[in-house]
């Protein structure tokens, strides 16, 4: 059966982040196995795990507001650093409260 609809919590994950998951399931979930896999270290995979998690977490905040969450995104990606990111948010939330 072919998915129509993407969920929501993978619209704004790169096709690498996609391949990432499908070998983690096709490995059970083991990352030492990913390690081996990739050619890098356990810690190496267990980071590229959690900026996913934290991906997917950013996503389903759906609270959140789109800038604050593509701030966020790129934050978790490393295109941005994070004190960067808390800077823009904390500028942006500001204007919002002037407007208000």
């Amino acid at each position: 059966m072919p998915l129509e609809v993407v969920p929501e919590w993978m619209v704004n994950l790169e096709d690498e982040d996609v391949s990432f998951i499908k070998r983690f399931l096709l490995s059970s979930g083991s990352l030492k196995e990913m390690a081996s896999q990739y050619g890098v270290t356990y810690p190496t995979v267990r980071l590229r795990l959690d900026r996913l998690i934290q991906k997917i977490q950013i996503n389903d905040n759906s609270e959140c507001d789109p800038y604050v969450s593509l701030i966020k995104r790129l934050a978790v990606s490393d295109k941005l650093d994070f004190d960067t990111a808390k800077i823009l948010i904390h500028e942006y939330k500001k204007t919002k409260e002037v407007k208000k």
